[in-house]
C-alpha cells in the first residue's frame, strides 16, 4: 500500500517557527537601526545626518539633600484707621489696640496738632468723635527716636469765582 499523504505536510510547523524567528529578528533590527546609524556616521548614499541638539551642561551638580528656600519675612506692621467715638479716650483706644496713648499721639500729631507731644498745645485728653486716627496695633513708639510728623489734612482750595 502506498502512502497517500503529501510529503511536505510535516514541514509546516518548521516553516512557521522559522518565520516567527525571522520576524522577531527583523523587529529587533528595526529597534536597533536608529542607534546604529548614529554610531556608524553619515552614509555616502544617505548624505549627512543631522546631529541631535547638544544638551546644555547642568548648571550645578545635584545636591544629595533636598533644596530649601527660606520663607520671605512678613511685611512690617501697617497702620490701621480708627474713627473716634463718643466716650473714647486715647488710653482706651491704646489699650484696645495694645499700644500706648503717647504712641497714638506721635503718629497723629501732623493731622491733629493738639496731639503733638512736642507742642505747648499738647492736650492728649482732647479728642473729638469723628476724628480718624492712624495707629499700628501692638507697636509702641520709641520716645528717643520719634517718627516724623505725618502730613496734615489737605487744605481745601479757595473757591474760584468767575471773573465779572
Amino acid at each position: 500500500m502506498t502512502d497517500q499523504r503529501p510529503r511536505n505536510t510535516l514541514a509546516w510547523p518548521w516553516i512557521t517557527a522559522g518565520l516567527l524567528v525571522v520576524l522577531v529578528a527583523l523587529a529587533a533590527a528595526v529597534a536597533i537601526l536608529p542607534n546604529l546609524a548614529g554610531l556608524l556616521g553619515p552614509s555616502p548614499t544617505r548624505g549627512p545626518t543631522a546631529s541631535p541638539a547638544p544638551t546644555p551642561p547642568p548648571s550645578a551638580s545635584p545636591s544629595p539633600e533636598p533644596s530649601f528656600v527660606r520663607p520671605t519675612p512678613s511685611p512690617n506692621p501697617t497702620f490701621i484707621s480708627y474713627t473716634v467715638r463718643v466716650r473714647d479716650s486715647l488710653n482706651s483706644i491704646a489699650t484696645t489696640h495694645r499700644t500706648t496713648a503717647r504712641s497714638i499721639a506721635w503718629w497723629n500729631r501732623g493731622t491733629y496738632p493738639t496731639l503733638d507731644p512736642e507742642s505747648s498745645a499738647y492736650a492728649p485728653n482732647h479728642i473729638v468723635p469723628g476724628w480718624v486716627l492712624v495707629l499700628i496695633p501692638g507697636v509702641t513708639v520709641d520716645e528717643n527716636n520719634p517718627p516724623t510728623p505725618s502730613p496734615g489734612p489737605p487744605t481745601p482750595s479757595p473757591a474760584i469765582s468767575p471773573a465779572a
